[in-house]
């Protein structure tokens, strides 16, 4: 009997090793992946795709227009990281790249506003535009959208004369993204009568003028990716953080329970009333920022044990506003599909070389 209660006691920290990253005082255990095939005997861990499918699984947790809460379960780290690496950088937008300005007299330099131009998300769906050619000046309807800025600021002749409210006192002195307006080349005013080209959000200062003082600029926005720069990144953020996991080792009461609650983030530990006694309870490990707090207390740091789920990834993607971040998601995973055949069929060419 000894012998199998050490037996399942070894196997569940084998268990532990190869599941959990567990947070200590002054490290972190269990970092690496160690689950490849032949190192814990006992265990099969050579790839099966049936068995893949079967414990790989997305759920979403919530969505709005601009962001994205969902958890990918199942997964390697690399391949999550992959995915968060081809959000920031390989999923192509539309961008402003080449800035004629034919006339500036405001007191920004045309180098910094040109940079400025060039931040402004623009609202276009890059997936009905082409890369434009290498070494191409001009662009055409299908890989190059044109937005105009002219404008001139000028005093208002209804200001009162004791006003000393630029608002009051001028005209267009205040630029704004959306003054930023699409110009269309060939045939695009028929093709995206519906698409509404422009600045994704039209409240973005670009520059403040004085009477007399004008702008008068041209566009051409192509389609990038954030690898080439960070103007074409599609994400304001995309970042994923493994699930904590909160045991109580033993039964917490009183006011150690009501600081082991403060210990936490909102949410996680509650306190409840069990025959007249105030008991910790762990709710809602998913809240915890893993902060660690509770360590730094002699008498609470062995009532618990903190952990994250190896392979549960909680995934925030934030867009720009360009795209949904369901459309963005989708894209991800199209180009990491990509990647895999292009990887597949060089190694099909080499086999047969």
């Amino acid at each position: 009997m000894k012998t199998r209660a050490k037996m399942a006691a070894t196997m569940s920290n084998v268990d532990e090793i190869r599941n959990r990253v567990i947070l200590g005082e002054f490290d972190i255990k269990n970092v690496h992946t160690t689950d490849y095939p032949g190192n814990y005997p006992g265990y099969d861990d050579t790839w099966n795709l049936q068995k893949f499918q079967k414990n790989f699984r997305i759920d979403v947790v919530q969505m709005d227009e601009t962001s994205l809460e969902f958890d990918m379960v199942g997964i390697d780290a690399a391949l999550a990281n992959a995915f968060r690496r081809i959000l920031l950088a390989e999923v192509p937008t539309m961008a402003v790249e080449k800035v004629l300005i034919y006339n500036n007299t405001s007191i920004i330099q045309d180098e910094i506003l040109a940079h400025r131009l060039g931040l402004i998300p623009i609202k276009a769906d890059p997936r009905l535009f082409e890369y434009r050619s290498a070494g191409d000046e001009e662009g055409t309807e299908i890989d190059t959208i044109q937005l105009q800025l002219k404008i001139k600021c000028t005093r208002n002749p209804r200001a009162t004369k004791d006003s000393a409210d630029p608002r009051e006192l001028y005209l267009n002195h205040m630029v704004y993204s959306k003054d930023m307006k699409w110009a269309p080349i060939g045939n695009q005013a028929d093709v995206f009568a519906d698409a509404n080209i422009g600045p994704v959000h039209g409240d973005i200062l670009l520059a403040q003028l004085r009477p007399g003082q004008e702008l008068d600029i041209v566009m051409h926005c192509v389609k990038g990716i954030g690898q080439d720069h960070a103007k074409f990144s599609p994400v304001a953020t995309a970042s994923y953080r493994l699930l904590p996991e909160i045991t109580l080792m033993e039964t917490v009461e009183g006011e150690k329970a009501e600081r082991l609650k403060r210990c936490f983030s909102p949410g996680v530990i509650e306190v409840e009333n069990h025959g007249g006694k105030v008991v910790a309870k762990v709710v809602n490990s998913r809240l915890d920022t893993c902060s660690r707090e509770v360590l730094r207390h002699d008498d609470l740091k062995n009532a618990v044990k903190l952990a994250r789920v190896r392979d549960h990834f909680i995934f925030s993607v934030e867009s720009t506003g360009i795209l949904a971040p369901d459309v963005l998601v989708t894209e991800a995973i199209k180009v990491l599909m990509t990647k895999c055949q292009r990887f597949l069929g060089e190694l099909d060419s080499t086999e047969m070389e």
